[in-house]
């Protein structure tokens, strides 16, 4: 728990004997891979399955609404949708088809317009200036919490949809365990366009905000990726507890939350000028004491002194650091009173 994060913390350059369960925290909290030989047998049996099966990418193309998009990843859909070079998904069912015409007339009968579940967030578009002196007005959003119990097909079908863009992502059937989070672009025929999710564990025994995430590739460096996370940080912070999302992160999930981290942490310390403990930034942002401490070494903005961490901050630095991070308003900024949610009592 805690007090093996605190002692592995604590260990300084001397300290080079690390017991193997504190190794496997520090990995963790550095998202450092496991080398296969050291896996268990069992563990090292399915990651070269993995390996095995995802060396070569067996759908190559998928179209999806008006975007038609090149997979990434080797995904397990059944039967022989698994060896087609392109598959057809609704954007608004998610189902999968095979052929463009059996496409064409699921389009014309469909009747879901936006994704199952319960509507937990609505932003209707706002104007702001970027930095070019533009102004524009945000695209409507909407987030949906779907309960993979009750809409079990249709979060299937989004895990398999993920997995073409997702290397590591084990998650693809039974998905009753888990609650996914969807967020949508609006347009004005109040159409919903999926443009990313993540997944949350119902329960959980660690501290995971959330489990896997993704912003579909037409949608990627609009800011969607902030949203998500802020999305699941907000959910943390009404539930009361600290979260940190499920490692390994994927190379982009890691970029994604390395830069929300940052910007989170250095508007806290402008506002307090720095003299907050990371104790009270990991309470006020819900963000875990570790990830709070990686963030603030890459910033060179700590210090670790008589067997502990020391914010070591000016007002004039961090005005430096928050030069190089958009402050304006941005698709991916989350309005924390849009968001009408309260923790789901039934969560088997």
């Amino acid at each position: 728990g805690r007090a093996a994060r605190r002692d592995l913390l604590s260990c300084g350059p001397g300290d080079r004997k690390l017991t193997r369960n504190l190794k496997r925290r520090y990995d963790e909290m550095h998202n450092v891979e496991t080398p296969v030989e050291d896996l268990t047998p069992i563990d090292q049996t399915l990651e070269k399955e993995h390996e095995e099966k995802t060396r070569v990418k067996n759908i190559q193309v998928v179209e999806m609404g008006r975007w038609e998009v090149d997979t990434w990843y080797f995904s397990p859909f059944p039967g022989e949708y698994a060896h087609q070079h392109k598959l057809y998904v609704c954007e608004f069912c998610l189902k999968y088809m095979k052929k463009q015409k059996t496409y064409l007339r699921h389009k014309a009968s469909c009747t879901r317009r936006c994704p199952p579940g319960k509507e937990i967030y609505r932003d209707n578009g706002r104007e702001y200036t970027d930095s070019t002196g533009t102004t524009t007005t945000t695209t409507p959003l909407s987030a949906f919490e779907v309960d993979g119990r009750e809409h079990k097909v249709y979060c299937q079908n989004l895990c398999l949809l993920a997995k073409l863009f997702l290397d590591h992502k084990t998650l693809y059937f039974d998905v009753e365990l888990f609650l996914f989070y969807l967020v949508v672009e609006r347009d004005a025929q109040g159409f919903s366009h999926v443009v990313g999710y993540f997944s949350k564990e119902k329960l959980c025994a660690e501290e995971y905000c959330l489990a896997c995430i993704l912003t579909l590739p037409p949608y990627q460096r609009k800011g969607y990726g902030r949203f998500l996370i802020s999305l699941a940080y907000e959910l943390s912070k009404k539930e009361g507890k600290i979260g940190t999302p499920e490692r390994p992160l994927s190379d982009l999930g890691q970029v994604s939350f390395r830069s929300y981290w940052t910007r989170v942490l250095l508007d806290i310390l402008k506002e307090f000028r720095g003299n907050v403990s990371i104790k009270n930034i990991s309470a006020l942002t819900s963000i875990r004491y570790d990830d709070i401490v990686s963030t603030l070494q890459s910033l060179s903005l700590i210090k670790y002194w008589k067997g502990q961490y020391i914010i070591s901050v000016t007002p004039k630095i961090v005005e430096e650091h928050l030069k190089t991070v958009s402050s304006h308003v941005q698709q991916g900024e989350l309005i924390p009173e849009n968001l009408v949610w309260s923790p789901p009592t039934d969560t088997l």
